[in-house]
Parts: structure tokens; C-alpha cells; sequence
């Protein structure tokens, strides 16, 4: 009688032990938060469908970028060499050339616009200095946003102007910018430079 007894509770206890066995099995086979680790064939397709999924996002994102996008674009960086060569070589001509006869400066710091014009009359001096040996500068661009079509532009990013004088004293100077540009006569002209205010070396490097 007692043996029955105890092989009926060992029987029970198996009963109720046998449930928590399966979980434990189970837990092996999904693993942490469900993702399985028996089964490498369904991970790898969920692999392959994230990255589908990323390529047609890129290629959805990078469809905006139509030919005459892509054309304008090319022209810019163009016009916006030859400003830089313009300030490197101390070419006061060529700089003059790429701003528009009623081309508008805007500054952020001083809170004020005037016609680009008279600021080219300061600037001639440096160029005539940079032209001269007396001193070298550099000018870099940097865009966050470029917007446009065929014939206008809008430009949005960073420049880093750099100047040595003849003592050897390197200046920088890191300049929040938005430029408007037009296209006549198959040029791109500067309408209006907006200097926005000074920015650091570490938001120019992030563009």
C-alpha cells in the first residue's frame, strides 16, 4: 500500500515537472526575446528582407536627384571653385565676375545688408595684397542644403576663410552662409550672401 502510495506521487511529481521541462525547451529554442537560435535559415531571411528594405530606401531617397540636379549641381561646384581660386590667386576680376551687378550682402553679425558692390571695394585691397605676395588667403565651402533649378539657387552650409599676413599670423574665420544665385547668360551669379553668424571648426567638419 505505502509503495503505491509513493509511486503515485512520484508519478504526479513527473506530471507537473514535465511542463516546466517543455518551457525550458522551448526557451532554448527561441532564446532571448524570441529570436531563434536553431534556426539560422529564418534569421537569415529576416537579414536579406532588412537589407532590401534599406537599398530601396537609399534608392527611393536618391531618385530626387534628377538629371537636371545633378547638372546644376556640377555647375555650382564649378562656380564655387572659382570663387575659391579667385580669393587663393588674389584674381579681383574673377571674384567680381561671379557676383551679380546688384548683388545684396547681408550680415547676421552687424544686423544689416548693403549692395555687395561696396563690399567688393573693401575687399579689393586684400586681393590686391594676396595678388601682390604681401599675404595669402584660401576660402573653403561646405553645403548642408542645396536647393534650385535651371536658372536660380539657393545655397545653405558653412565657409571657412583663412588669412595670413606677412607676420607669419594665421586668422580663421568659420562663417554660417546662405547664398541666392541666378544663372544669366549661361553664368551662375551671386544675388545675395547672407552671413549668417560665426560658427566653429567642429560644425564645419560635421558638414
Amino acid at each position: 500500500m505505502e509503495r503505491t502510495e509513493a509511486a503515485l506521487r512520484c508519478k504526479a511529481a513527473k506530471n507537473v515537472a514535465r511542463p516546466f521541462e517543455s518551457a525550458r525547451r522551448d526557451n532554448r529554442r527561441e532564446g532571448f526575446l524570441g529570436w531563434s537560435f536553431q534556426r539560422p535559415a529564418a534569421t537569415l531571411r529576416d537579414m536579406k528582407a532588412v537589407l532590401a528594405l534599406v537599398v530601396l530606401i537609399s534608392f527611393v531617397s536618391r531618385a530626387d536627384d534628377t538629371p537636371g540636379d545633378v547638372a546644376r549641381l556640377k555647375q555650382l561646384d564649378a562656380y564655387w571653385g572659382e570663387v575659391s581660386r579667385s580669393v587663393g590667386t588674389g584674381d579681383f576680376a574673377a571674384y567680381e565676375a561671379t557676383c551679380h551687378p546688384e548683388g545684396v550682402l547681408v550680415s547676421g553679425s552687424k544686423k544689416s545688408s548693403s549692395p555687395l558692390a561696396d563690399a567688393l571695394k573693401r575687399w579689393k585691397k586684400e586681393f590686391d595684397a594676396t595678388k601682390g605676395g604681401e599675404m595669402k588667403a584660401s576660402v573653403e565651402f561646405k553645403f548642408s542644403q542645396r536647393l534650385g533649378d535651371a536658372t536660380t539657387a539657393h545655397e545653405t552650409g558653412m565657409f571657412l576663410y583663412s588669412a595670413t599676413g606677412a607676420d607669419g599670423k594665421e586668422t580663421r574665420e568659420y562663417i554660417h552662409f546662405e547664398a541666392l544665385l541666378v544663372k544669366r547668360d549661361g553664368r551662375w551669379k551671386i544675388m545675395m550672401e547672407y552671413q549668417k553668424s560665426k560658427g566653429t571648426r567642429a560644425e564645419y567638419e560635421a558638414l
